[in-house]
């Protein structure tokens, strides 16, 4: 018994190295993640039954109770011999991982060959298998949450079909208990071993593989994030040469091109003598990345068509980057030979090709965004109210007739004014100076017209300091104390400006001695265009909107009613701001 243990031991060794090159085969992890149809099955079956053949030939032959020989198992046994069998553990493990089809289907491999091996028990022999197949399968079940079961649950499974054999072989063979008490013990311990082993190597691997993928996207997250700025940049060939030369830096390859749909941009590596900036995209498998928008392989030379003779590259990896569903890019990772393509490689450039389009799409998005934005600001700031140009134009004509000189000023005025709205869309914000100008003016026609009830008051420092806001910000606050604050104020009306620097922010403040906000409105009134209200409007939330959108939170309207009547708006922006 000791001798027959210590062979069959010697002999799983060698079943293990085996299963051990089966699990480098990349098919082997659609049968860890379970993700096999039944076409991968049929496969996988054939795969594992060859695996048991193997561990039929690696048993050992009793004859009566002494072993026949020690050579592996290739001719048909004699009438009076009998099989020892080792293919017991593939046909577990394929049953195992693979679910009762795989794993009945590799015992009926094992088993058909096993019959026709004969000798004593061969009926035995064969039928064991596809029925340890067939419970394993079913025993995998009830571990489905499990993508691989643990090595001592596998050891406590893996003993039962040795005695499962064992009863088959009493059963058939009933004369063949003296066998059954030498080989019994041997088979439990060696198949039972075996299996816990193989299944601890599947762990193994299926970490070691996990590891590299979460490698593999940690690295693709990585270099994203850091092409980002290369992707704002606007020159083509400055992006692209930021590009290749991050990656020839992250992922030290042979070489790195970037190319669009025309011609190479830029390339980083061996080869740059003959590949440079400028040359034409000549490959066939480019062109067809272009069209399917997805990532080829290149195995060897003849499919990189390079005409220089002497070219290092053997092998490629070609990318594509979409934006807006179309090939903008094409990053081609180029290596000195085949081999050097590892799952690892392929998973990382797949990987990296979808961040970087979507990262493409999201700044393009964002472009789109500040674009509507910038001209739904620039709108608002165009808007002349034409109520305000009629009635100065009728000012002008009655002062025309009584005073031509102020007529003239207040003309040259209204100019200024019509002058500076006219420039709002060409720049979202303007110099501190010309705003106050643009209010000066303002202020001034509004004096005229209102010169026997109003009083308008404008104090900012003689220095103006050099900060940037939106155009036309103070002038629609002065206008909304006017036309509503002051709208039922016959005498005595007061509109005081003041600008003021504190420290680091320049302060804007707009007060009026009128009949202020209803208290229902005023903490909504420039958050939303409140139109309803004939005591409110668009303006206020407008000029909100803009200091927000161009300076920050932080340059917000605050709005408050006064103790002693009227209204107060003012506003905060940071003197680092500059045009």
């Amino acid at each position: 018994m000791k001798e027959i243990t210590i062979i069959l031991f010697e002999r799983l060794g060698l079943l293990l190295i085996i299963a051990f090159v089966l699990t480098r085969f990349s098919g082997f992890k659609s049968l860890l993640y379970r993700e096999f149809n039944l076409k991968m099955s049929l496969v996988h079956a054939g795969v594992f039954g060859l695996f048991g053949v193997a561990g039929t030939m690696a048993g050992i032959v009793l004859d009566g109770e002494t072993i026949g020989h020690f050579d592996f198992i290739v001719k048909p046994a004699q009438p009076q011999q009998l099989v020892v069998s080792l293919s017991l553990v593939a046909i577990v493990i394929a049953g195992l991982l693979g679910g009762p089809i795989v794993g009945m289907g590799a015992g009926m491999v094992a088993g058909i060959h096993l019959i026709l091996l004969g000798g004593v028990g061969f009926l035995a022999n064969g039928l064991v298998n596809p029925l340890t197949g067939l419970l394993a399968g079913l025993t995998a079940r009830f571990f489905s949450q499990e993508r691989v079961i643990p090595p001592l649950k596998a050891l406590f499974i893996g003993v039962f079909p040795p005695i499962l054999h064992m009863h088959l072989l009493l059963i058939l063979q009933p004369e063949s208990i003296a066998i059954v008490n030498k080989i019994g013990l041997p088979l439990v311990l060696s198949n039972s071993l075996a299996i816990a082993i193989f299944t601890a190597m599947i762990g193994i691997v299926l970490t070691e593989q996990e590891n590299e993928a979460a490698l593999a996207t940690r690295r693709a997250l990585t270099i994203a994030e850091e092409a980002l700025p290369f992707l704002k940049n606007n020159p083509p060939a400055e992006m692209a040469a930021g590009l290749s030369n991050l990656l020839m830096n992250r992922l030290k390859l042979a070489a790195v091109s970037v190319t669009n749909k025309q011609e190479v941009l830029a390339h980083t590596g061996i080869g740059d003598d003959h590949h440079h900036p400028g040359q034409s995209v000549y490959q066939s498998l480019a062109y067809e990345a272009i069209q399917t928008k997805e990532m080829k392989i290149a195995t060897a030379r003849s499919q990189i068509e390079c005409q220089h003779k002497n070219c290092p590259y053997e092998a490629a990896i070609i990318i594509p980057i979409t934006e807006a569903n179309d090939v903008m890019l094409l990053i081609t990772f180029y290596f000195r030979k085949a081999h050097h393509i590892r799952p690892v490689e392929l998973v990382l450039a797949q990987g990296l090709g979808q961040l970087l389009s979507n990262q493409l799409n999201l700044l393009e998005a964002e472009s789109l965004k500040l674009a509507i934005r910038d001209a739904e600001l620039r709108n608002l700031q165009a808007q002349i109210n034409p109520h305000f140009l009629f009635n100065t134009l009728h000012l002008i004509a009655t002062l025309f007739r009584e005073d031509p000189k102020k007529a003239r000023h207040i003309t040259v005025q209204l100019a200024h004014y019509m002058r500076f709205n006219l420039k709002l869309v060409s720049n979202p914000l303007v110099p501190l100076e010309k705003e106050c100008d643009h209010v000066n003016a303002y202020m001034e026609i509004i004096q005229a017209r209102f010169a026997n009830r109003l009083k308008v008051i404008f104090q900012y420092p003689e220095m103006i300091p050099e900060v940037s806001i939106p155009p036309s910000t103070i002038q629609p606050l002065v206008e909304n104390c006017i036309q509503h604050g002051l709208r039922n104020i016959a005498s005595e009306g007061r509109v005081e400006v003041l600008i003021q620097q504190q420290d680091s922010r320049l302060q804007a403040i707009v007060r009026d001695n009128g009949c202020g906000f209803p208290e229902e409105i005023l903490a909504e009134v420039t958050t939303k265009p409140l139109t309803e209200h004939q005591n409110s409007g668009i303006g206020l939330y407008n000029v909100n909107k803009r200091l927000i959108s161009l300076l920050g939170e932080e340059a917000k309207l605050h709005v408050r009613n006064l103790p002693s009547g009227g209204s107060e708006i003012s506003f905060q922006i940071p003197l680092k701001v500059q045009a």
